[in-house]
């Protein structure tokens, strides 16, 4: 499946939604894991401007991938940002879209406190 890396230098990013365990099959209840390395995986939504656009994006990430407190309005990274795109057919009508996930989500809220160096 082709990945795409996505460049989050120049965006800003800031936790819309917190993070959620991701489920694999709402019939079931059945938690999605890494397929790797079998970690809990989450999801993050995040609103991340770019090129005077913004846009509410859903991130799955490892639980493991989850540090600091990423509330609704943290500053937030993203690590190693790629985008999926994807198309499957359920009951005879085909969908498509754009899958994304981070190797981390990093809040971003105690460097922005810390004091500056004189």
């Amino acid at each position: 499946m082709r990945q795409i890396p996505v460049d989050t230098s120049a965006a800003t990013v800031m936790v819309a939604k917190n993070p959620q365990v991701k489920i694999k099959d709402r019939r079931t209840g059945e938690i999605a894991t890494d397929a790797e390395t079998g970690a809990t995986l989450m999801t993050v939504d995040v609103m991340f401007a770019a090129n005077d656009e913004v846009e509410i994006l859903s991130i799955t990430v490892p639980e493991t991938g989850i540090s600091g407190e990423l509330t609704m309005g943290t500053p937030a990274a993203l690590t190693g940002l790629i985008a999926r795109p994807w198309e499957n057919e359920f009951n005879g009508q085909k969908r498509h879209g754009i899958a994304f996930r981070a190797v981390a989500v990093t809040s971003l809220a105690a460097a922005a406190v810390e004091p500056q160096a004189a």
